[in-house]
């Protein structure tokens, strides 16, 4: 069987083809996020606060005047973000977010954005917008909203539970270093 090349392991100097189909889906998936956020933090450190961050102010103006608990800002994030409360310090501290403990349930911080960080939010969503079409320019409509069906294909399947556990075979033919037998269709 001729092993065709694929543009991603051209892209990651890769000399031996993916173990498994698998392989190949996930590393692309993982790079390509990794490429598009790096274009993303090239545009907000410019503004001097991190991705994360201004996912955080993103949620924070999208909550409105009611603000969110910090429980529930930290679930909605892209990314996990343990340390969410040392992310909440520094916009506080940058004047871009304020906190509140509620009196009704001292255990609960209602977290707000502020002005500033709403001027801020202003000033990145132009450079922002335009960065969303650089990343699927050379996409059309259709591939756009199939691309993003199968992604929530992935990302459903992950929020379902872990994988099913791999075969005897495929785990020995991994061990082999030979890609795992596809199962027939008889």
């Amino acid at each position: 069987m001729a092993d065709s090349r694929s543009a991603l392991r051209d892209e990651i100097k890769q000399k031996r083809p993916f173990q498994a189909g698998g392989a190949e889906v996930a590393v692309g998936i993982l790079r390509t996020a990794a490429v598009l956020e790096r274009h993303y933090n090239q545009i907000v450190l410019k503004r001097g606060i991190t991705i994360q961050q201004y996912n955080v102010l993103r949620i924070l103006r999208g909550a409105g005047e009611a603000g969110m608990p910090t429980l529930v800002i930290r679930d909605r994030m892209i990314h996990e973000a343990p340390g969410i409360t040392r992310l909440l310090d520094r916009l506080e501290q940058g004047g871009l977010a304020r906190r509140e403990r509620q009196t009704a349930d001292r255990r609960q911080v209602m977290c707000f954005i502020t002005e500033n960080g709403m001027r801020l939010l202003g000033d990145l969503d132009v450079e922002v917008v335009a960065a969303d079409h650089a990343a699927v320019r050379m996409l059309n409509p259709e591939e756009q909203r199939q691309l993003t069906e199968l992604l929530d294909a992935v990302r459903s399947g992950h929020a379902r539970g872990p994988a099913a556990p791999a075969t005897a075979d495929a785990e020995e033919s991994v061990q082999r270093g030979q890609p795992p037998r596809q199962p027939s269709s008889v």
